[in-house]
């Protein structure tokens, strides 16, 4: 029998997992607040996903128009969202946003700057007034960098290229986390009164995706498997400009700001189609005034903010129309043009690692040429379910924050709110945690016996002379949920997708890696499964139950919104016999206030009337 004593082990008062911008803002925090902290990363310091994060930080600080107000940001996001946000949530966004990236700038973050010395803003889809606050297009690394120095500052332990395998509970209550050394393959023990999950999303789970490789859902899955529950998980973001040729850089974003920058989309005709699609219900909320909207309607090419910037799911069902039906480029997605927008140096100033990334990786100059682009899975609105003031879930001592929780987005996040969410939530879950670990009257232990059957379960990888490749059952996944869990939704395709995935969870239950866990890059793709087979399910299980087209979430067979579905979210967790279970749950009524703000009329909003 296997003796914990003898695994390497560490001991924190809160464990955060994953470097990127919430957890690193979330470690700094607990830091702060004189909390022994540990940082751990899956990958190397400063290659979290957050640096492939462009356009910007959305904050109202009105640098640009001063109209624009935390009240205007929320309204702007609960319109976004379908209403299906947590009021409480999307209102300290907003609020907090402001704040957060002011003191970004004190920690040295370098922002474009105005005219008159201000932080710059930039447009972006959804929101009524320029907000994003930006570094070109190279905010999110900016963000990193930033965030980073102040952890190395703060001096906590950091742990990176180690991979969390499995909560560990004491009780019902967090006790700390199983990990193992990706270069080594030993295993780790951490011991913390409280965890923050700052794992990021589960985009890995599709083929045309502009995730990283570290994206496969271990947030999710670690958070059901230790009883917490998920929620909004049907909502999955498809960017619409993902490149998709050549194949090299198939799924790579390209940023919004090339659209916000004034950059086209074009179908294989070369007619800017999004005119066509404009909901006339949105109209108005998304164009600068009921005069440009009606410009819009009427197909005027001269509007100030085009209709290319409507919300991410209006373009991406858009784009995929206009190639269903027959209109699209020759690889199967449609153009987007900056290069005949704008003059060659302006777009190499303004977007350089746009330029250099399709340069180098493509050989596609966008000064000279149009893009191939189509929707590509970018964002989970849906996670671990949280309490919006402190982040923590519904496990005692378990805290989540940035795309690993749910209810800031509802049904669909606004470009440029991540970068924000990550800084206000991040912050907020290491309050959380710390005042946790403040008022917590013992230390939980864990359950060593929890933590000999996750050792076990995860060397017989390495212990079978026969069993299936694990790089071919994740291709198989992917598939699967491409074809059948994709942007657009069916009940027939969706129950398909379940049957599937009971295949590959037995097909999975028997993967071998061969040799030993050393540079065992074999033995990591199937430890990655597990948690990548519990994000599918939950996704396509979400998806079945909400019939209606909200959002991110498009049923062919339920077209439109709902009214009755507008209250409910769809609640994920595991079952007494360990088999996933689906709840819809009605949501409270929205604080009279903040319900006031969010159907206001703009005009009113501008004269203070609400």
């Amino acid at each position: 029998m296997l003796d914990v004593s003898e695994i390497q082990t560490f001991e924190h008062d809160v464990l955060v997992i994953g470097a990127g911008g919430a957890g690193l803002r979330a470690a700094i925090e607990c830091s702060n607040r004189g909390m022994n902290t540990g940082l751990m990363c899956k990958s190397l310091l400063g290659k979290a996903h957050t640096v492939m994060a462009e356009g910007g930080v959305a904050a109202a600080l009105g640098n640009v128009d001063r109209r624009d107000n935390w009240k205007v940001h929320f309204r702007d996001t609960m319109r976004g969202g379908k209403f299906l946000n947590q009021w409480r949530m999307a209102e300290l966004h907003a609020r907090e946003a402001p704040d957060r990236v002011r003191e970004l700038e004190e920690w040295g973050a370098v922002f474009d700057r105005t005219t008159e010395g201000l932080i710059s803003q930039r447009n972006f889809g959804g929101h009524r007034y320029p907000r994003l606050a930006h570094v070109g297009d190279r905010t999110g690394l900016e963000m990193i960098r930033t965030l980073q120095d102040q952890a190395v500052l703060k001096g906590f332990g950091i742990y990176m290229e180690c991979t969390a395998l499995q909560l560990l509970l004491g009780g019902r209550q967090i006790a700390g986390v199983l990990g193992y050394w990706r270069e080594s393959g030993r295993f780790v023990l951490f011991r913390a009164r409280a965890v923050v999950l700052a794992t990021g999303g589960g985009g890995r789970a599709w083929r045309i995706t502009s995730n990283s490789w570290e994206y496969t859902g271990d947030g999710y899955a670690m958070a059901y498997e230790a009883g917490a529950q998920l929620m909004d998980m049907e909502f999955t973001q498809f960017h619409p400009t993902g490149m998709v040729w050549p194949p090299s850089v198939r799924g790579i974003l390209v940023t919004e700001g090339v659209r916000g920058d004034g950059g086209v989309l074009l179908n294989s005709k070369r007619e800017r189609f999004m005119f066509r699609y404009i909901p006339e219900k949105f109209s108005v909320e998304t164009a600068a005034s009921e005069e440009e909207a009606n410009r819009w309607l009427k197909g005027d090419k001269t509007a100030r903010r085009p209709p290319e910037l409507l919300t991410r799911d209006v373009v991406a069902r858009a784009i995929t129309q206009e190639v269903n039906e027959g209109r699209g480029s020759p690889h199967g997605g449609v153009f987007l043009d900056i290069a005949s927008r704008l003059p060659a140096e302006t777009i190499r100033r303004k977007l350089p690692s746009m330029y250099h990334q399709f340069k180098e990786l493509a050989e596609v100059d966008i000064t000279r040429e149009p893009m191939e682009v189509g929707p590509t899975l970018h964002y989970f609105m849906g996670g671990a379910r949280v309490d919006s003031d402190t982040q923590m879930t519904t496990v005692p001592g378990l805290f989540a924050a940035g795309e690993a929780a749910a209810g800031m987005h509802g049904a669909n996040r606004l470009g440029g709110n991540s970068l924000s969410d990550l800084l206000v939530f991040g912050r907020l879950s290491g309050i959380g945690a710390a005042q946790y670990v403040r008022g917590l009257g013992h230390v939980p232990r864990v359950e060593e016996d929890a933590v000999r059957a996750a050792v076990r379960r995860a060397t017989e990888v390495l212990n079978r002379d026969t069993g299936t490749n694990p790089y071919a059952v994740h291709e198989d996944l992917q598939g699967v949920m491409g074809r059948y869990v994709g942007i657009v939704r069916a009940e027939g395709d969706l129950k398909i997708a379940l049957v599937e995935l009971e295949r590959l969870k037995a097909d999975a239950a028997r993967v071998r890696a061969p040799g030993a866990s050393q540079y065992n890059a074999a033995w990591h793709e199937a430890l990655d499964l597990r948690a990548l087979l519990v994000t599918a399910e939950a996704v396509t299980r979400a998806a079945l139950v909400r019939q209606e087209s909200r959002g991110a979430h498009t049923r062919v067979d339920y077209p439109g919104e709902r009214q009755e579905w507008q209250n409910m979210n769809v609640i994920v967790r595991r079952g007494k016999d360990g088999r996933m279970e689906t709840e819809v749950e009605r949501r409270q009524e929205p604080p009279k206030t903040l319900a006031a703000i969010a159907y206001a009329t703009i005009e009113d909003l501008e004269a203070n009337r609400v």
